[in-house]
């Protein structure tokens, strides 16, 4: 019983510890001479696993060499890109089918009917199907087909965002009432002609 209380004596870890590995005690240890490098060479000098992650000496890396895909990677080509942006799509029949009259939609109570599967990600209102009852809508966004239709049925549509202003492209931009005006063109009268002797 004696033997098997804890003591100073008896106190070791749960789990063995390995000892650490001595470089450079002489050629019996081991790893002594070079201490596992090798000789000469990038690796064995001293902040040369410092390398970035893809580094292959100087060579082209694999992930430039190979093939690109096509197509706009910047952040003006939106919505194309990796800069796109993503929003879940509610018809305008499936809250007929699911609401009742008076009824609230919210991006919560779509959730609720299973409509949608998540309520981190924006919600758009499209205008499949005909609306027959007045409802409030709540969502992120919304077509012109699915308001018009909103607003005929005599519900209300409330945009949780709103639509960004398109810029549009290829025009030149001048103020309001100045237009170009075309260039004068001066009436010069030609050289007398002179006769020569």
């Amino acid at each position: 019983m004696a033997d098997d209380e804890l003591n100073l004596s008896n106190l070791r870890p749960a789990q063995a510890r390995q000892g650490r590995k001595r470089i450079g005690r002489g050629l019996g240890s081991g790893k002594g001479r070079y201490s596992g490098r090798g000789i000469k060479g990038q690796k064995s000098r001293a902040g040369s696993h410092a390398m970035r992650a893809g580094f292959e000496g100087g060579q082209m890396p694999l992930y430039m060499r190979t093939a690109k895909l096509r197509g706009n990677t910047s952040k003006d080509a939106m919505p194309i890109g990796p800069f796109r942006t993503y929003t879940q799509p509610v018809n305008l029949r499936d809250l007929d089918a699911r609401f009742d009259v008076g009824e609230e939609v919210t991006p919560e109570s779509l959730k609720a009917k299973g409509l949608i599967r998540s309520t981190k990600k924006d919600v758009k209102l499209l205008g499949v199907g005909e609306l027959q009852k007045k409802l409030t809508i709540t969502v992120h966004a919304a077509s012109e087909t699915a308001r018009e239709k909103v607003e005929s049925a005599g519900g209300t549509l409330t945009l949780l965002r709103e639509p960004k202003p398109r810029k549009p492209k290829n025009v030149k931009r001048r103020p309001e009432g100045r237009t170009k005006a075309a260039p004068e063109i001066e009436a010069t009268e030609p050289p007398a002609e002179t006769e020569e002797s």
